[in-house]
């Protein structure tokens, strides 16, 4: 029989923002200001985030599906174009596309890295095609340099989903740079937060002019690209655009969280070396596989589960360790799955790679703030779920 008493007495959830005092002050420092919102927080961060991912340009958004539908509509996404996607990832990457009428297409995995396979991607590609958004599911980059070889002789914009990457690098080189457009995220579990908050970051003197318009309901100020001109006040709307626009008070804490992201990402690297130590001879499981030519800012530790080692199915042990106090989840159910996109025609079975890690995959733990007891008791929980059953050692 399993011990009844559980190995935490307090929840352990699986992800949580670290705020300090400094962190408070910037907010405070903006709420005594003259500007809450549209102020020069906003520039700041952009500056701060642009300047550490060596890119020319980067907007900041109310939130990273916001930041993704800016995108499609600076990339010239519109009704019936085509735009490639993973189904291993947040519904924000596939709606991003429904929203500027675009069609999704979703290709599967590579079964290592659980990241769009290229080669799926090139298979998929049709005349209607206009862009691709490969995610850096976990932290772990994509294959950026085959997926620009596609994109090139296809004539395709790729638009990075790097909401989990922030901190990421490939091939040496700062993710966030290297896509056509990038989006980062800033919700409270990923690497640093502003409440809620997402940013596109470009080399494109062009598409950063179409998000800072778009995110503003396609007003512009620029007396240079008006028809013409009343008098000082005088503003146009362009286009149809949205109100897109994050906050000073969320800007000021997403620029002070940026000083500690280098420490974020240490910390986090950290734990998955613990990780990777007490699981990685376990025959039970699969600990994550790292692409050598990327380096992980690691926002997901994903298990796999050998189910055919194990007594139990996926949510018999989640529920084991939610019981334990430790705080497991699912990253993520495959969009093609989700009811909306079955009543759409996409199709069961169709992403046979994706739908099986589905079934196997449960994310542990993994945040700066962890002590390194936190860390143990998720390990003795883990060890202690997975000895009851497996299947070699019996209950």
């Amino acid at each position: 029989m399993m011990e009844f008493k559980p190995v935490r007495d307090t929840y352990l959830p699986y992800g949580q923002q670290l705020i300090d005092e400094a962190d408070i002050e910037a907010v405070v420092k903006v709420l005594k200001s003259g500007y809450l919102t549209t102020g020069p927080a906003i520039r700041e961060f952009e500056i701060k985030v642009a300047n550490y991912v060596d890119a020319k340009y980067a907007v900041a958004f109310s939130n990273g599906t916001a930041a993704l539908h800016g995108a499609c509509f600076a990339a010239g996404i519109g009704k019936g174009d085509e735009v490639i996607t993973t189904p291993m990832t947040f519904a924000a990457s596939a709606n991003c596309v429904l929203y500027q009428g675009g069609k999704v297409v979703f290709a599967d995995i590579n079964p290592e890295t659980y990241n769009i396979e290229p080669t799926e991607i090139e298979k998929r590609i049709t005349s209607k095609t206009r862009a691709i958004i490969p995610v850096d599911f976990t932290g772990q980059p994509v294959e950026l340099d085959r997926i620009y070889e596609i994109a090139r002789k296809y004539k395709l914009v790729v638009i990075e989903d790097a909401a989990h990457a922030l901190g990421s690098t490939y091939k040496g080189r700062k993710v966030g740079s290297l896509s056509d457009m990038t989006m980062f995220s800033f919700h409270p579990v990923k690497h640093v937060t502003s409440g809620e908050g997402g940013m596109i970051t470009t080399n494109n003197k062009e598409y950063y002019e179409k998000l800072i318009q778009f995110r503003s309901h396609g007003i512009t100020r620029n007396q240079e690209k008006m028809t013409e001109t009343h008098g000082p006040w005088y503003y146009e709307m362009q286009f149809l655009g949205y109100n897109y626009r994050m906050t000073d008070i969320q800007a000021a804490l997403g620029s002070s969280q940026m000083n500690k992201l280098e420490e974020f990402v240490l910390r986090r690297k950290n734990i998955i070396n613990m990780y990777n130590k007490a699981f990685g001879g376990m025959g039970e499981l699969t600990i994550p596989y790292q692409a050598s030519e990327g380096d992980s800012s690691w926002h997901l530790y994903v298990i796999r589960l050998n189910l055919e080692k194990l007594s139990g199915d996926r949510k018999e042990i989640f529920e084991a360790l939610q019981k334990e106090n430790i705080g497991v989840n699912v990253h993520y159910i495959p969009v093609h799955l989700l009811p909306y996109y079955q009543q759409l025609g996409y199709k069961k079975g169709s992403l046979p790679q994706a739908e099986k890690l589905y079934e196997e995959m449960m994310s542990l733990p993994l945040f700066p703030a962890m002590t390194n007891q936190d860390v143990d008791d998720v390990i003795h929980a883990v060890n202690k779920i997975i000895a009851y059953y497996s299947k070699g050692k019996g209950n």
